[in-house]
């Protein structure tokens, strides 16, 4: 009979849980990247910006410094974004560590389980072949003693014989 796992279904449960958490980190990692792009994009900006700045008219001086003032917004901004989004992806590795946890624990269970069933079949299998080597010592040892038997029979017989003709 062939090994079969009573707690495969859960296994493959937890596999794919933690396949779809892979998943939801890896998501969380492209938008921790796609927000580290847009503040180097905005740090680029804002150097453009303060280089125009200098060689601009000073009537447009206001309307740059405002420019600016936006751009460091927009990188505050940008930057409590990606501390958030740090957080999720934290929290979502946390996840997906917990369930690798599972899977692992359930994969050492069934690998124990696995070698103590092919502990118990090479037992089985060595008590057969002590089983049938006993039968072949009892029907070796039999055919000795019948052999034996038969020899002393045939001895006997011949005794006999030698007897009988004696005595005429």
């Amino acid at each position: 009979m062939a090994f079969r796992y009573r707690l495969q279904k859960i296994l493959e449960f937890r596999i794919l849980k933690k396949e779809e958490q892979l998943l939801v980190v890896l998501r969380a990692q492209a938008e921790v990247d796609r927000i580290e792009q847009l503040i180097q994009q905005n740090k680029i900006e804002i150097g453009q910006t303060r280089a125009n700045m200098r060689k601009a008219d000073h009537t447009l001086i206001e309307a740059y410094d405002k420019y600016l003032k936006h751009l460091y917004d927009k990188e505050d901004s940008l930057i409590e974004e990606k501390k958030h989004a740090l957080e999720i992806l934290k929290i979502e590795t946390d996840k997906l560590i917990e369930l690798e946890k599972a899977v692992k624990i359930l994969e050492k269970h069934k690998e124990r389980l696995h070698e103590a069933y092919k502990d118990e079949e090479k037992k089985t299998e060595l008590k057969t072949l002590s089983e049938i080597g006993v039968q072949r010592h009892f029907a070796q040892t039999l055919e000795k003693l019948e052999e034996g038997e038969a020899e002393l029979l045939e001895e006997i017989m011949q005794e006999m014989e030698g007897l009988n003709i004696n005595e005429y």
